[in-house]
């Protein structure tokens, strides 16, 4: 499968059609969700899902854009295409994942669940043209479960920012929220430096992890305070915390750097 630009060129095809279908599929359980969530009498998450599903909208069909770009790059046969393929992915993975928890959690259908699927395998698939080595692919894997679990850690702060009234807890929640977010985007920054063999893949991945250890341990350890238990905003910033410390191992540096010299040899 490595440098087949023929498969790459169709797996391209079927990205742009899944973000067809993304579109179709967040625009008909929008407003459904959100009454459903008003239904529920959680009027805090129909005004996230308004925001969050909007937000998931744009970045879905932005990264249809960049599989046009993708397709282009691999009818051309550009070693640069499987990349961005990866990132385009990316993109659609959470656009596809998050959407499928505030219907499921009113008992609602979750179609977006297909374009989650559907993603995760082009995701893959890019990984087997660009022949990454299956210790990077591990890698990559791990930091891509920190990158959803960050971005949702962002989300989950929009909600508790409306419901809770304790003034310096939600200013914890406000502080964290978009950090999060950024550290998502990081994540997904540091992934394709990983995969591309990039000579900034470490300082990236330190920084992603730090910015999900900075979002996601303010709003985490709040939680654990106004709860009295342990809160599913720690996962991110635990597992980011645990990748820190892999990535600085000698034997993850040298195997960054083997990556590194096969990608510019």
């Amino acid at each position: 499968m490595k440098g087949n630009y023929k498969l790459g060129a169709a797996l391209a095809i079927v990205g742009i059609l899944t973000t067809v279908l993304l579109i179709i599929l967040l625009a008909s359980i929008y407003m459904p969700t959100v009454e459903g969530k008003i239904i529920d009498e959680r009027p805090d998450e129909a005004i996230t899902v308004r925001i969050v599903f909007a937000l998931l909208g744009w970045v879905g069909m932005t990264a249809g854009a960049l599989w046009i770009v993708v397709l282009y790059g691999f009818q051309n046969k550009m070693a640069w295409a499987w990349g961005w393929g990866c990132v385009a992915a990316m993109m659609q993975i959470v656009a596809g994942f998050f959407p499928i928890i505030p219907p499921a959690s009113i008992g609602m259908a979750f179609p977006t669940i297909w374009v989650f699927l559907i993603a995760f395998a082009l995701w893959f698939g890019m990984l087997f043209i660009g022949g990454v080595q299956k210790k990077i692919f591990i890698l990559a894997f791990f930091s891509g479960l920190a990158y959803i679990l960050t971005f949702i850690d962002g989300v989950g702060a929009i909600s508790r920012y409306q419901t809770v009234e304790q003034s310096f807890m939600v200013g914890m929640y406000a502080v964290g929220q978009m950090v999060n977010w950024w550290g998502a985007a990081a994540w997904v920054v540091f992934i394709f430096a990983l995969v591309k063999g990039k000579s900034w893949t470490i300082p990236a991945g330190i920084f992603a992890a730090s910015m999900s250890i900075f979002g996601g341990i303010p709003v985490g350890l709040t939680d654990v305070v106004r709860l009295g238990r342990f809160s599913m905003f720690l996962p991110a910033p635990i597992i980011s915390a645990v990748l820190l410390v892999v990535l600085l191992l000698p034997g993850t540096k040298k195997l960054i750097e083997n990556q590194i010299e096969i990608s510019t040899g």
